[in-house]
C-alpha cells in the first residue's frame, strides 16, 4: 500500500510493502522524491552489496518542440558518464551510470543527511550562522574546484544539490546531470534551476568555471538571508532581476556581514562574468576568513543534523530485499562458481577413464592428469566439453585396430562441429553434454541443456549426451575395442526405443529452453517439469516396446536422478530469479 507524505522539497512516496518496486533488478525502492527539478531520485536498498543508495532517473524523452539533435543528447551522456568519475571527499560519489531508450540512471552514494533546502526550511530563520556558511562556503568551493580542474562543470548550483551529512560533512551532488536535462529538453539553457543561473546560463551564451560561481554567491546569499534573491517564474523575469543586483543590500539585512562578505558576493553576482572572480578558489578565499571558523561550523552543523535525527526501526525493505531480489545479485560470484566447479568436475571424470586406458601403469600420469583437466575447466569452463570428446576418442584410438581411425575421427568431427557452434560459447554446455555418462544417467542433461542454451543448442546437446552416454556406457562395460564398439552402437541404434529415448533428450532439451527463455522464475520452472513430462512419456514409450537393453538403463536409480535434478534447477531457477540472457554462463552476445 502506498504512502504519502509531505515535505519542504515536494511529495515524498514511501513503499514498504510493494514487492514490485525494484529498480534495474536489484534496486528496491524505499521512498521517491516525485517533484522538483527534472526527474525523479529514489532511496533505495542494493541487495546486492546490502547498502542504501540514491538513484537519480531522468526521463529521456525530448520535448516535441525540441530541436535537440541525437548527437548532442550522446554528448550529455557522455559528459555525465565523465562526471561519474570525480572522486573526492566533498562530492556524492557515483556508483554507476545506466542509461536505455527512454530514462538515464545515476546510481549514487546515499548521503544520511538533509540536504541545504530542507535544513534551512528546518532552521529558525531559515538561515545559517556565519560559522556554517563558511564551512559551507570551504566545503563547496573544494569540490568545484576539483571539478573545475578536471575539465567538469556543474551548471546547477542550488540548495536542494547540496547535502550535509549526520557528522557536518558537506556534499554537492548532480554533477553533469544539468547538460544531460538540457539536452533531453529539460529546464532553462544548460539544464540548470530559474533563480540560481547567471545571465550567460539563461541566455544560452559561453559557460566557464565563473557559472558556478555566480550559482554559489546565489547559494550563499540564500543561506545567510533566508531568500533567494533571484526567484522568479521564468528565466526572464530571474534575468531582469539580476539585471538590477540583489534587493535589499545584505548590509541592510545583516549589518556585520557589511565590508569584504558583502563586496565578495556582490563581485561574485555581477550580472558580466567579466566581472567576477576566475576561480572558485579567489572567491572562497576571503570569503570564509570573513564569515567565521569553518571548523566550529562543522561541529555546529553536527548537531543541528544529530538533533533532527529520528529512532528509526529496521526498514522492512531491506529485508525484503534479502529475501525476493535474486540470489544472482545477491552473490553474483555464486554462478560463476557452480558453473566451473560442474565443468570441472565433468571433465576430471572424463580424464579418470580415458587415462587409464592410454597410461595403465602410471598412477602419476592419472593424478597429474585429472588435475590438469580440473585447472583447465576450472580458468574456462567451455574447455571442459572439449576435453570430455577428447578423451571419448583418446579411448577408442587405446585398443589400436583398423576401425579405430574411422570411428576416433567420426566422433572427433562431431564433437569438433558441436563445440565450436555450441560448446565454447556457454559455459555450461560441456557440463550439460558429459553429466549423462558421468552419472551413468541418459536423461541427466536435458534439464541443464534446456536451461542454458538457445533451444537449437539445447536440442543438439541433449541428443549428442544420449548418444555420447551410449558410446561410454558401452565402452566401459565392454571396452573400447573400435569394432566391438561400433557393433554395439549399430545394435542398440537399431531398436525403437534407442531412438524415442535420444529424441525425448532432444525435445525435452528444447521445451525446456523454449519455456525458460521466456523469461522470469514462472518459466524457469515450466520449463524444468515441461522436460520431465517429455522424458516420463520417452520412458513410458520405451516401457512398451521390445528394446534390449534400453528399459534396463532406465531403472529407478535413473530416475531418482532425473527426479532430483529436476527439483534442484526448480530451486536454481527460484533462487536466480530466473532466465537472464547472458549471464556469466553464456558468451554470446
Amino acid at each position: 500500500m502506498q504512502q504519502t507524505t509531505r515535505t519542504r522539497q515536494g511529495t515524498i512516496n514511501t513503499y514498504p510493502q510493494d514487492p514490485a518496486e525494484v529498480m534495474l533488478g536489484r534496486y528496491r525502492i524505499l521512498q521517491t522524491n516525485t517533484e522538483g527539478g527534472f526527474g525523479t531520485v529514489s532511496v533505495c536498498w542494493d541487495a546486492r552489496l546490502q547498502r542504501r543508495v540514491a538513484i537519480k532517473r531522468m526521463p529521456l524523452r525530448l520535448e516535441s518542440d525540441s530541436p535537440v539533435l541525437a548527437s548532442t543528447l550522446d554528448e550529455a551522456l557522455a559528459e555525465a558518464r565523465t562526471s561519474s568519475l570525480l572522486a573526492h571527499p566533498n562530492i556524492v560519489r557515483m556508483y554507476d551510470f545506466e542509461s536505455d531508450a527512454n530514462f538515464s540512471y545515476l546510481v549514487m552514494e546515499y548521503v544520511d543527511g538533509l540536504n541545504l533546502a530542507d535544513l534551512l526550511a528546518r532552521v529558525e530563520g531559515g538561515v545559517l550562522t556565519f560559522d556554517e556558511c563558511a564551512h559551507l562556503v570551504d566545503s563547496v568551493a573544494s569540490a568545484l574546484a576539483f571539478a573545475h580542474e578536471n575539465g567538469v562543470l556543474h551548471l546547477d548550483l542550488k540548495p536542494a544539490n547540496i547535502i550535509v551529512d549526520r557528522s557536518g560533512t558537506v556534499k554537492l551532488g548532480d554533477f553533469g546531470m544539468a547538460s544531460l536535462a538540457s539536452a533531453a529538453g529539460y529546464g532553462g539553457a544548460r539544464g540548470g534551476t530559474i533563480g540560481y543561473m547567471p545571465p550567460e546560463q539563461i541566455e544560452g551564451d559561453y559557460v566557464d568555471e565563473r557559472t558556478d560561481v555566480f550559482s554559489l554567491a546565489v547559494v550563499v546569499w540564500e543561506a545567510l538571508t533566508g531568500s533567494c534573491p533571484y526567484a522568479a517564474n521564468t528565466p526572464e523575469e530571474s534575468l531582469k532581476l539580476i539585471e538590477r543586483g540583489p534587493s535589499p543590500a545584505l548590509s541592510r539585512i545583516e549589518p556585520e556581514l557589511a565590508g569584504i562578505v558583502e563586496e565578495t558576493l556582490l563581485r561574485a553576482l555581477d550580472p558580466n562574468p567579466a566581472s567576477r572572480m576566475v576561480s572558485v578558489e579567489l572567491f572562497a578565499r576571503d570569503l570564509v576568513r570573513a564569515l567565521g571558523d569553518a571548523a566550529d561550523g562543522r561541529e555546529s552543523l553536527q548537531d543541528l543534523l544529530n538533533q533532527t535525527e529520528e529512532n528509526n526501526e529496521p526498514d522492512p525493505a531491506e529485508e525484503w530485499g534479502r529475501l525476493h531480489v535474486p540470489m544472482r545479485l545477491q552473490f553474483p560470484w555464486l554462478g560463476s562458481a557452480v558453473t566451473r566447479i560442474l565443468a570441472a568436475a565433468t571433465a576430471a571424470w572424463a580424464a579418470y577413464v580415458a587415462i587409464p586406458l592410454m597410461l595403465p601403469n602410471a598412477s602419476n600420469a592419472l593424478a597429474f592428469g585429472v588435475g590438469g583437466v580440473a585447472v583447465a575447466s576450472l580458468a574456462w569452463p567451455p574447455v571442459g566439453g572439449a576435453l570430455g570428446i577428447t578423451a571419448l576418442v583418446a579411448s577408442i584410438c587405446a585398443y589400436p585396430s583398423r576401425f579405430s581411425f574411422p570411428l576416433a575421427l567420426l566422433v572427433g568431427l562431431v564433437g569438433l562441429a558441436w563445440w565450436i557452434f555450441v560448446g565454447r560459447r556457454n559455459h555450461l554446455a560441456g557440463t550439460a553434454l558429459l553429466l549423462p555418462s558421468c552419472l551413468s544417467s541418459p536423461l541427466a542433461g536435458v534439464g541443464i541443456s534446456g536451461m542454458a542454451l538457445g533451444p537449437l543448442d539445447a536440442f543438439v546437446t541433449g541428443v549428442l549426451g544420449w548418444l555420447l552416454w551410449c558410446l561410454f556406457g558401452i565402452g566401459l562395460q565392454q571396452g573400447f575395442e573400435a569394432q566391438e564398439l561400433a557393433q554395439a552402437m549399430a545394435s542398440t541404434l537399431v531398436q525403437p526405443a534407442a531412438w524415442v529415448l535420444m529424441g525425448g533428450c532432444g525435445v525435452g532439451a528444447l521445451a525446456c529452453s523454449v519455456l525458460t527463455r521466456r523469461g522470469g522464475m514462472t518459466f524457469g520452472v515450466l520449463g524444468q517439469v515441461a522436460a520431465l513430462v517429455v522424458l516420463g512419456f520417452a520412458f513410458y514409450a520405451c516401457t512398451q516396446m521390445e528394446n534390449g537393453n534400453i528399459t534396463s538403463a532406465l531403472d529407478s536409480m535413473t530416475l531418482g536422478i532425473t527426479l532430483c535434478l529436476g527439483a534442484t534447477l526448480c530451486i536454481a531457477n527460484i533462487l536466480t530469479g530466473g532466465y537472464v540472457q547472458n549471464l556469466e554462463g553464456d558468451d554470446r552476445t
